[in-house]
Protein backbone atom coordinates (compact mmCIF):
# COMPACT_ATOMS: atom_id res chain seq x y z
CA UNK A 1 0.00 0.00 0.00
CA UNK A 2 1.07 3.72 -1.01
CA UNK A 3 1.78 6.32 1.77
CA UNK A 4 -0.54 9.35 1.79
CA UNK A 5 0.13 12.00 -0.25
CA UNK A 6 3.64 11.53 0.15
CA UNK A 7 5.92 13.35 -2.01
CA UNK A 8 9.15 12.11 -2.87
CA UNK A 9 11.90 14.90 -2.81
CA UNK A 10 13.96 14.08 -5.92
CA UNK A 11 13.98 11.24 -8.72
CA UNK A 12 17.37 9.93 -6.73
CA UNK A 13 15.53 8.36 -3.99
CA UNK A 14 13.58 6.43 -6.89
CA UNK A 15 16.40 5.93 -8.25
CA UNK A 16 17.56 3.46 -5.02
CA UNK A 17 14.88 1.15 -5.35
CA UNK A 18 16.13 -0.40 -8.49
CA UNK A 19 16.43 -4.51 -7.46
CA UNK A 20 14.39 -7.08 -7.65
CA UNK A 21 13.97 -7.07 -3.79
CA UNK A 22 13.34 -3.41 -4.24
CA UNK A 23 12.01 -2.54 -7.28
CA UNK A 24 10.23 0.81 -7.72
CA UNK A 25 8.73 2.84 -11.05
CA UNK A 26 7.93 6.28 -12.14
CA UNK A 27 4.62 6.48 -14.10
CA UNK A 28 3.41 9.94 -14.80
CA UNK A 29 5.38 11.72 -12.04
CA UNK A 30 4.26 9.37 -9.55
CA UNK A 31 6.13 6.58 -7.99
CA UNK A 32 5.26 2.70 -7.97
CA UNK A 33 6.73 0.19 -5.80
CA UNK A 34 5.85 -3.30 -7.67
CA UNK A 35 8.29 -5.21 -5.67
CA UNK A 36 5.63 -7.37 -5.06
CA UNK A 37 4.10 -7.57 -8.79
CA UNK A 38 7.70 -8.90 -10.79
CA UNK A 39 6.19 -12.14 -10.55
CA UNK A 40 2.84 -11.55 -12.19
CA UNK A 41 3.55 -8.52 -14.24
CA UNK A 42 2.34 -10.61 -18.22
CA UNK A 43 5.85 -9.04 -19.51
CA UNK A 44 7.73 -10.94 -17.25
CA UNK A 45 9.95 -9.63 -14.36
CA UNK A 46 13.02 -8.57 -16.65
CA UNK A 47 10.83 -5.68 -18.12
CA UNK A 48 9.97 -3.84 -15.10
CA UNK A 49 13.51 -4.75 -13.80
CA UNK A 50 14.90 -2.99 -16.33
CA UNK A 51 13.00 0.24 -16.06
CA UNK A 52 13.31 0.00 -11.63
CA UNK A 53 14.25 3.06 -10.21
CA UNK A 54 13.65 5.12 -13.26
CA UNK A 55 10.60 7.05 -15.32
CA UNK A 56 8.90 4.33 -17.33
CA UNK A 57 5.84 6.71 -18.34
CA UNK A 58 6.80 6.24 -22.02
CA UNK A 59 7.14 2.77 -21.90
CA UNK A 60 4.32 2.32 -19.95
CA UNK A 61 2.04 4.37 -22.43
CA UNK A 62 3.64 2.89 -25.71
CA UNK A 63 3.03 -0.86 -24.30
CA UNK A 64 -0.79 -0.17 -23.94
CA UNK A 65 -1.88 -0.59 -21.31
CA UNK A 66 -5.28 -0.48 -20.51
CA UNK A 67 -7.80 0.62 -17.87
CA UNK A 68 -7.14 -2.13 -15.59
CA UNK A 69 -3.67 -2.13 -15.52
CA UNK A 70 -3.55 2.00 -14.61
CA UNK A 71 -6.20 1.14 -11.92
CA UNK A 72 -3.74 -1.43 -10.48
CA UNK A 73 -1.66 1.14 -10.25
CA UNK A 74 -3.08 2.73 -6.64
CA UNK A 75 -2.36 -0.70 -5.07
CA UNK A 76 1.37 -0.20 -5.59
CA UNK A 77 1.51 4.18 -5.17
CA UNK A 78 4.30 5.33 -3.11
CA UNK A 79 3.99 9.04 -3.82
CA UNK A 80 4.30 11.98 -6.22
CA UNK A 81 7.02 12.97 -7.61
CA UNK A 82 8.38 16.81 -8.03
CA UNK A 83 9.72 17.19 -11.77
CA UNK A 84 11.97 19.96 -11.14
CA UNK A 85 14.00 17.62 -9.41
CA UNK A 86 14.94 15.34 -12.89
CA UNK A 87 18.29 14.93 -13.40
CA UNK A 88 19.56 13.40 -17.04
CA UNK A 89 22.14 11.78 -15.42
CA UNK A 90 20.38 9.93 -12.78
CA UNK A 91 17.50 9.06 -14.86
CA UNK A 92 18.33 7.82 -18.51
CA UNK A 93 15.60 6.42 -20.48
CA UNK A 94 14.71 2.96 -19.50
CA UNK A 95 15.55 0.20 -21.64
CA UNK A 96 12.30 -2.24 -21.30
CA UNK A 97 11.05 -1.28 -24.75
CA UNK A 98 14.31 -2.27 -26.24
CA UNK A 99 14.48 -5.28 -23.83
CA UNK A 100 11.36 -6.60 -25.29
CA UNK A 101 11.99 -6.16 -28.74
CA UNK A 102 15.76 -8.24 -28.17
CA UNK A 103 13.39 -10.75 -26.61
CA UNK A 104 10.47 -10.97 -28.92
CA UNK A 105 8.34 -10.33 -26.37
CA UNK A 106 6.91 -6.74 -27.59
CA UNK A 107 4.07 -8.37 -29.73
CA UNK A 108 2.50 -10.05 -26.83
CA UNK A 109 3.11 -7.40 -24.19
CA UNK A 110 1.28 -5.25 -26.58
CA UNK A 111 -1.10 -7.80 -27.62
CA UNK A 112 0.08 -8.05 -30.99
CA UNK A 113 1.30 -10.92 -32.99
CA UNK A 114 3.51 -9.93 -36.49
CA UNK A 115 0.55 -11.68 -38.86
CA UNK A 116 -1.53 -9.11 -37.33
CA UNK A 117 0.80 -6.06 -38.05
CA UNK A 118 1.20 -7.87 -41.56
CA UNK A 119 -2.71 -7.79 -42.10
CA UNK A 120 -3.08 -3.95 -40.96
CA UNK A 121 0.13 -3.28 -43.82
CA UNK A 122 -2.28 -5.17 -46.33
CA UNK A 123 -5.29 -3.22 -45.26
CA UNK A 124 -3.46 0.14 -45.79
CA UNK A 125 -1.98 -1.42 -49.01
CA UNK A 126 -4.16 -2.80 -51.11
CA UNK A 127 -7.31 -0.16 -51.66
CA UNK A 128 -3.77 1.67 -53.00
CA UNK A 129 -3.04 -0.90 -55.08
CA UNK A 130 -6.76 -1.26 -56.64
CA UNK A 131 -7.00 2.38 -57.31
CA UNK A 132 -3.69 2.48 -59.23
CA UNK A 133 -3.97 -0.52 -61.07
CA UNK A 134 -7.60 -0.22 -60.71
CA UNK A 135 -8.56 2.64 -63.67
CA UNK A 136 -5.45 1.93 -65.80
CA UNK A 137 -7.22 -1.48 -65.99
CA UNK A 138 -10.80 0.10 -66.47
CA UNK A 139 -9.40 1.86 -69.20
CA UNK A 140 -7.92 -1.07 -71.15
CA UNK A 141 -10.82 -3.45 -70.53
CA UNK A 142 -13.76 -0.70 -71.70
Amino acid sequence: MGVDNKVLKTYDEVSLHNNPKDCWVIINAKAYNVTNFLNDHPGGEEVLLAAAGKDASEEFEEAGHGSASRLMLDEFYVGEIDPSTKNNATLETTSSTNFLKKHNKIDYYQGKSSWQNNVKLLQFLVPIVILLFGSTLFKFLY
